[in-house]
């Protein structure tokens, strides 16, 4: 099938590559000369676990194709996936002009009958509007689709190849068939394609993930209530967990979401029950304890230090908002960081992946470390923000040996505090008992 993906992000490279490892000629297309032209040569704007090989092998077979020639593009297709993004506006709501602007060109340079798939995140009602953009200058019967993506960052790549279902709002037999056929050699294991009106597929998208952030800010929320009361986040977790109405994912407390979609998507869907009439009680303080979360890292090493932190170094372990990621944004280190800077202190900080990344957000703010440990140098204390694999089992003895004190404050409740009490840290992690060293 020949498949124009508008939008070479996060959403279009993976789409695009995914598709065209299937057999599909896929064609990236995007305004952005330098990416394209980067893109070309196999340099990817974003980190993302197998990705590269994924981009540089159709490319090779001539499978995948790159261009700043949109309307050429889509001239070729059969299947055109708007895939731009939506920032957030002031008020919360998702910016459309990228995607109506797309649905535009669209309409003025298809070719033939078109199946027109929106996979860029947008709320209910949107659908409308593209096809009303489209039909502007349509000389071609066409079919708008809404398809939300369901890709985490860090296993994009096996989300798409291998999902949990798809979703799919169509609502002509032509768009059902054409869709099926595409997301076919996907589902082969007997995952669910599920087909649905078009705006039940758009509320889909943003009820998935304000609802993982409701199971994230509700147990940030147990978790601080665990401290006060003396009890253990990681036993209450577990307790809840295995019951099979609950189930074991995000469940884990820590310095709160962030990323590019669960901050956005909550904040979008909060302002689309505004505009209707109503509110999202519950989302409304999803946010709102969110917003608190990213704040409890930086109190606690407040406290730790007695409320003097001017000169004071401190080291950051992770900065990206999750790990297998160079995404920063919304990220809680971003917050613990600009905090600490206000506070007088010196900060130092490392990460895998992000570290290119975090240059071209903070400057020469902070210190850039290129190894965990070398963040570690006379540092009054530790604080990890993201549960990289390689913080998992550090040697403690060198992480105690380099820092002035032996403080760790621990947002992603790595360490087991049995182990950090033998060891003689004072370790204060989330939902648990500090540790105090004799």
């Amino acid at each position: 099938m020949n498949i124009s993906v508008i939008g070479t992000g996060y959403v279009g490279l993976v789409v695009g590559a995914c598709l065209a490892e299937t057999g599909n000629q896929v064609a990236g297309a995007d305004v952005d000369e330098r990416k394209i032209a980067r893109l070309e040569q196999n340099v990817l704007p974003i980190y993302e676990p197998g990705l590269d090989r994924l981009v540089e092998r159709n490319q090779a077979s001539g499978r995948l194709s790159f261009t700043t020639d949109v309307g050429a593009a889509i001239a070729r297709s059969e299947v055109v996936f708007i895939a731009v993004g939506t920032p957030p506006d002031e008020d919360g709501s998702a910016d459309l002009r990228h995607v109506l602007a797309v649905a535009e060109t669209i309409g003025k340079h298809m070719t033939r009958e078109l199946v027109v798939v929106t996979k860029s995140t947008v709320p209910v009602g949107t659908a409308a509007k593209v096809a009303a953009c489209v039909g502007k200058h349509a000389g071609f019967p066409f079919h708008i689709v809404s398809n939300p993506e369901f890709l985490k960052e860090g296993a994009a790549v096996d989300d798409f190849m291998k999902p949990d279902r798809v979703v799919l709002g169509a609502e002509t037999d032509h768009a059902r068939s054409v869709m099926a056929e595409l997301y076919a050699p996907f589902v082969r294991t007997g995952k669910p394609i599920i087909f649905m009106d078009i705006p039940s597929a758009e509320m889909t998208k943003y009820a998935a993930n304000a609802m993982l952030a409701t199971r994230i800010s509700f147990m940030n929320d147990v978790a601080n209530l665990c401290e006060r009361v003396g009890a253990n986040i990681d036993f209450v977790r577990k307790g809840i967990g295995t019951d099979d109405r609950i189930g074991s994912a995000f469940l884990f407390p820590g310095p709160g979401y962030g990323g590019s979609c669960f901050p956005k998507d909550v904040k979008a869907l909060v302002k689309t029950a505004r505009d209707q009439g109503t509110c999202l009680r519950i989302l409304e303080a999803v946010e709102s304890v969110n917003d608190d979360q990213k704040h409890r890292v930086f109190h606690k090493l407040h406290a730790a230090l007695r409320g003097d932190l001017a000169g004071r170094r401190i080291a950051i372990w992770g900065l990206a908002f999750k790990p297998n990621t160079d995404d920063m944004r919304e990220a809680p280190a971003l917050t613990l960081i600009n905090e600490l800077l206000a506070a007088g202190a010196e900060v130092v900080a490392h990460d895998p992946v992000a570290l290119d990344e975090a240059k071209r957000r903070l400057g020469d703010r902070v210190q850039l470390a290129a190894s965990s440990y070398d963040a570690l140098a006379g540092a009054d204390a530790l604080a990890v923000m993201t549960d990289w694999n390689e913080y998992r089992h550090p040697d403690f003895a060198r992480i105690k040996a380099s820092l002035k004190q032996p403080l760790v404050v621990d947002g992603r409740n790595l360490y087991a505090l049995h182990r950090m009490s033998e060891l003689g840290f004072d370790y204060h992690s989330i939902g648990r008992p500090a540790v105090a060293h004799a």
